[in-house]
């Protein structure tokens, strides 16, 4: 008995030195959910909310990106009962059949207020919407400071002008900046054609002389202080970045851009499915949805939030509630494969190292 007393405190060492929530306690019992979701995604105060509404505890765990996460998830390491994946990370984890679908009848907030096209879009990641609800939104366009920039800006080819040299900020990743360089051509930002991408590739190196950096953080920061005049940006951080300097604007260009899509999923191995969907459709209630708007200012799917909102900053502010022309036909990134991810990261590489 002593050994084995032991072994099971050893056991809860390794679990709270890994950072791991799952050690449950004997008071929380069912009474749990764990969520797995970007890092400073949610209000805080609506989890504080969700707890005393329900008596459901949420323990969250966070990652920085889609790539992060993933491997945790497919290898069975951690036991999450909801999680917040991107559109193509979706598809993939569909794809290798890591999520359950989910219970429509358990879910009328989301059913009732996530918008008709919203779900439309997702059909292209999640066919038949099985497995994933909408939770924010945004577009990926350009931010270009209005003091520094005396022309017209519409389209990606001035991230190409030689009289920004220096003055241009791309983002520090394979699918955007692609992303641009393949929209600037006419081409789908899912290609996987060899010639296509390769295009992109020479394309991005013949503007690397151009480029101040490649960021992901300090985009923001660069942009705000006039450290930059232009740069590629995600329209919830450019929504931020425009109520600090209003020198600042937002464009989607008009050769097209990604519509990009998060949304709540179920893993297969979750443990706590009904208390999954409760956590999903309290984060699609219309209160709930506003709150998680306002402190993240990214673009919401719940269609009454636009008529709640009563800040002027953000109250039929176009960068996120654009008029739906904005974003009908736009693309959503796709899994393209273990053979179309690894090409255009090959493809980055060389244009990093060039």
């Amino acid at each position: 008995m002593k050994y084995i007393r032991l072994i099971l405190l050893g056991l809860c060492c390794i679990l709270a030195l890994s950072g791991c929530g799952f050690w449950e306690s004997e008071e929380d019992g069912d009474n749990v959910v764990y969520v797995y979701n970007w890092g400073d995604y949610v209000d805080p105060d609506t989890l504080k909310q969700f707890e005393e509404e329900t008596g459901i505890r949420v323990v969250m765990d966070e990652f920085d990106t889609n790539e992060s996460m993933y491997p945790l998830v497919a290898a069975g390491a951690e036991r999450y009962d909801v999680i917040c994946p991107s559109d193509y990370m979706i598809q993939k984890m569909i794809h290798n059949d890591l999520l359950q679908p989910l219970d429509y009848s358990q879910l009328p907030n989301a059913r009732q207020y996530v918008g008709k096209q919203f779900w439309t879009q997702s059909e292209s990641f999640d066919p038949g919407n099985r497995y994933a609800v909408p939770y924010c939104w945004g577009t990926v366009g350009i931010v270009y400071n209005r003091t520094m920039v005396d022309e017209p800006v519409d389209s990606w080819s001035i991230l190409w002008k030689e009289k920004y040299k220096n003055d241009i900020i791309m983002q520090d990743s394979p699918r955007d900046s692609f992303m641009v360089a393949l929209k600037r051509l006419g081409y789908s930002l899912n290609t996987t054609d060899p010639q296509q991408i390769q295009e992109a590739r020479e394309m991005l190196i013949a503007q690397k002389p151009l480029v101040q950096a490649y960021g992901i953080d300090d985009v923001k920061d660069k942009l705000v202080s006039g450290e930059a005049a232009m740069g590629v940006v995600f329209s919830g951080e450019a929504l931020r970045m425009i109520l600090e300097n209003r020198d600042l604007e937002y464009v989607i260009p008009k050769e097209g851009t990604n519509l990009w899509i998060d949304s709540w999923v179920i893993p297969k191995n979750a443990e706590h499915v009904e208390n999954a969907h409760k956590f999903i459709d309290f984060m699609s209630r219309p209160d709930i949805a506003l709150k998680n708007f306002e402190y993240l200012t990214y673009s919401t799917p719940n269609t009454a939030v636009p008529d709640m909102e009563e800040d002027e900053d953000y109250k039929d502010n176009p960068v996120v509630f654009p008029p739906e022309e904005a974003y009908a036909g736009q693309e959503t990134y796709k899994y393209l494969g273990e053979e179309g991810d690894k090409r255009y990261n090959d493809e980055w590489i060389q244009v990093k190292v060039w």
